[in-house]
């Protein structure tokens, strides 16, 4: 049987390039035991996905809500959905 697995995939807008945002996002992932990515994208925003429980997930995204201190985050936008786990490790490209 499988079980559903809670997912989280945010986009953070601000100045969130060139900052440590994706280290920062992929230690605080780590250490809340979570699994998935993160990645700039070229309109300069940075993307997340990724799953664990509901708990933990929302801590993240908190977390994003302040980010490293370098960082200036003007929004976070959160799309929650479950599913089949899709990833086994958290990594940052």
């Amino acid at each position: 049987m499988l079980v559903a697995m809670h997912r989280v995939r945010v986009e953070i807008r601000g100045r969130v390039q060139g900052v440590g945002f994706r280290a920062f996002v992929v230690r605080r992932s780590r250490a809340l035991g979570l699994t998935g990515w993160v990645r700039n994208r070229e309109d300069g925003s940075v993307e997340v996905e990724a799953e664990g429980s509901r708990a933990l997930l929302e801590k993240l995204v908190e977390d994003l809500r302040v980010g490293p201190v370098s960082a200036r985050v003007e929004s976070v936008n959160p799309s929650w959905s479950e599913g089949e786990a899709r990833h086994r490790v958290f990594e940052g490209w």
